[in-house]
């Protein structure tokens, strides 16, 4: 019903009211209301898809403090960078730890194999002590052993080495997001400058709820015209 109608109703009372109710619509009235409430539903499930989550709330939460998107990204790049900071400062440590381990590692080898030759000489000329020959094998364990922490002290250094390489990406990932922020503060201002205009919007009029030409199908609401008639009964 347009504002015409309504307008019209209040002006000539329940009687004009009720010979527009009674008469029905005609048919080809009704499929085209049918049509168009179908694609009114499928323009709903078609927007539903495009959206994240259907089932939950929208629109998305307002632009405050908490919620704005340039400050969000801004905080993850700042957070991430101090962290990796942190993080590459600990792989550096490590990193001295296992050169202070392995400098002491290969002081240690040093007096073994010192060992290794004293026990093989003396077991070569005193084949017969087996105290020798027990002492050189157990040195020669312990060298193989001494090389072996070697061996696990290089390579916990090239997993370091590999672990920072890695966290080189963080800077990569850092600047992508500025980026992203430099383009979208490039677009918001854009917009806003687009869509200025020479009034202050508190100067401008009230904007007309229905113009003639619109397509709007009902202006009012069914509860809207059930409160009217009651209220033109109750006169």
């Amino acid at each position: 019903m347009t504002q015409e109608e309504l307008d019209a109703l209040m002006a000539g009372g329940l009687d004009d009211f009720d010979d527009e109710i009674i008469d029905e619509p005609k048919a080809n009235e009704i499929q085209e209301e049918v049509k168009i409430e179908d694609e009114d539903l499928a323009l709903e499930e078609e927007y539903k898809s495009y959206r994240p989550d259907s089932r939950k709330s929208w629109p998305p939460p307002p632009p405050t403090e908490d919620h704005k998107v340039v400050n969000q990204l801004d905080d993850v790049t700042r957070d991430s960078e101090v962290k990796a900071t942190e993080l590459l400062e600990k792989i550096e440590t490590m990193m001295d730890y296992f050169a202070t381990a392995e400098k002491i590692i290969k002081t240690f080898k040093k007096s073994v194999q010192n060992q290794v030759d004293l026990f093989t000489t003396l077991n070569e000329k005193f084949p017969n002590v087996n105290k020798f020959s027990e002492a050189l094998e157990d040195c020669k364990n312990q060298l193989s052993s001494i090389d072996e922490a070697l061996d696990n002290l290089a390579m916990g250094q090239d997993e370091a080495m590999m672990a920072m390489d890695a966290m080189q990406y963080q800077d990569i990932h850092r600047q992508k997001i500025e980026r992203v922020i430099n383009v979208m503060r490039a677009l918001s201002k854009y917009m806003n400058s687009l869509f200025e205009g020479r009034i202050d919007d508190e100067k401008r009029v009230s904007s007309a709820v229905h113009i003639e030409g619109d397509s709007t199908a009902d202006l009012v609401t069914n509860d809207d015209i059930e409160a009217l008639i009651a209220s033109l009964g109750k006169k």
